[in-house]
């Protein structure tokens, strides 16, 4: 082997592949947050914005996407920074109350959004003919004995593996033809309404495209894995990555529905009502892919989302948690976890439960919810003693306290104009 060649592949070792091979050990906390987010909950939403108003809000995924990549940029740096979590965080910087309160409205959204998540399996199901009364239970068991008998290491591996399983979006919404000059034209040149609908989907968007639970969750992610302060610029092309994913299905997800149903005049009230609409509308293949992406996201997040509460609870009141842990370690964390399962899978399979409006608020929730998270993180992150030399940047700053401003604006209007309705 001749001095040039040997000198090529060392530097392909050292710019290449050893990088690599590094992103690949430390890639997951962002892939598989950023994945989770395309919940039961979020791609009802997105079906019902996409069937309604056709390619209008497309253009609500580009700032989501900034929004996103910065928010939990922010999470993944407090975590490696401080090797805490959100929720340890605010609790030692604003006290046992404030953590209480927040602790207590994401418990009631996230039993709502897990809810969500076993009603998206029990739809996506029923669309061939299976009843929820044994697809649910099965479900929940499978979902049960993933997260108590594995260790983080084996969980993580298949949660990534069920990510790619999204893109079966792609598939569903290419099959329905969409008019792609009309994509591009409700981009570059939203129509913006002002009518209360139009906003309460805009702000359930945001909610679901950007969870208050994904920062508690993102946080303990990190941590749970480990990573270091030598690990963080990777850390931040994987959670680009998440959150490339979001918009990626949440996007096909909106034309599929938008090609189809809205050119159709069909209105939709959850997501199931999509697949079995494209059918006679895009081909039995369309309607398959958009099932089983339901079921694949449905089961994914039923697990994630109870994960996330159980991290927050625990780190609220300074209780052991953690998948490498066993349930002897750490009781009250599974104990929780087992607890928001059988809640949501008791109330699925409740006869004429209001599962469809359960969704919908809860996205709408999340959206009110977030700036009270988002705000105690503004605070934490600019705060030298925690950070260090590790504080936000301008840029960082700009985009966090305009999303806090625009969504409690948003929140605020709809507030008002649905008490002026009722009055």
């Amino acid at each position: 082997m001749t001095p040039i060649l040997s000198e090529f592949k060392a530097m392909v070792r050292t710019r290449y592949i050893k990088p690599l091979l590094v992103f690949l050990a430390v890639a997951g906390p962002g892939i598989v947050t950023g994945s989770v987010d395309n919940d039961a909950g979020g791609i009802t939403t997105y079906s019902v914005a996409g069937a309604k108003y056709g390619y209008d809000l497309l253009w609500t995924l580009l700032p989501c996407f900034v929004l996103l990549v910065v928010i939990q940029e922010m999470n993944a740096r407090m975590g490696i920074k401080t090797g805490k979590g959100l929720a340890d965080l605010i609790r030692e910087n604003f006290g046992i109350k404030v953590m209480s309160f927040i602790f207590l409205c994401l418990l009631v959204a996230n039993i709502g959004n897990t809810t969500a998540e076993f009603a998206g399996v029990a739809g996506s199901l029923q669309v061939f003919s299976l009843s929820k009364y044994w697809t649910v239970p099965l479900s929940a068991v499978l979902v049960w004995l993933l997260v108590v008998k594995e260790n983080y290491g084996i969980t993580e591996r298949i949660f990534l593996l069920m990510s790619g399983f999204l893109l079966m979006y792609v598939a569903s919404a290419l099959l329905a033809r969409p008019d792609w000059a009309a994509v591009g034209s409700a981009i570059t040149h939203p129509r913006i309404k002002g009518d209360g609908e139009y906003l309460t989907i805009t702000l359930g968007l945001i909610g679901t495209t950007i969870a208050p639970w994904m920062q508690f969750y993102m946080q303990s992610a990190v941590i749970e894995k480990g990573l270091t302060l030598k690990d963080y610029r990777y850390e931040k092309w994987d959670l680009v990555m998440g959150a490339l994913a979001t918009v990626v299905v949440a996007f096909f997800i909106m034309v599929a529905c938008a090609a189809t149903l809205n050119h159709a005049g069909i209105e939709i009230v959850e997501a199931k009502d999509a697949a079995a609409a494209l059918k006679p509308l895009a081909g039995s293949w369309a309607s398959l892919f958009f099932a089983a992406g339901l079921f694949v996201a449905s089961i994914f997040s039923a697990t994630i989302l109870p994960l996330a509460t159980s991290f927050y609870f625990c780190e609220t009141f300074g209780l052991e948690a953690g998948l490498n842990k066993t349930w002897k370690q750490a009781p009250v964390f599974y104990w929780i976890f087992t607890f928001i399962i059988v809640i949501s899978v008791a109330l699925v399979l409740i006869p004429g439960a209001p599962l469809i409006r359960l969704t919908i608020w809860t996205q709408v929730l999340n959206g009110i919810l977030l700036p009270v998270v988002l705000v105690c993180m503004m605070l934490m992150i600019n705060n030298p003693d925690i950070m260090g030399a590790y504080t936000n940047h301008t840029l960082s700053n700009f985009v966090g306290w305009a999303t806090i401003l625009a969504l409690t604006g948003l929140s605020l209007y709809l507030f008002l104009a649905t008490l002026v309705q009722r009055l």
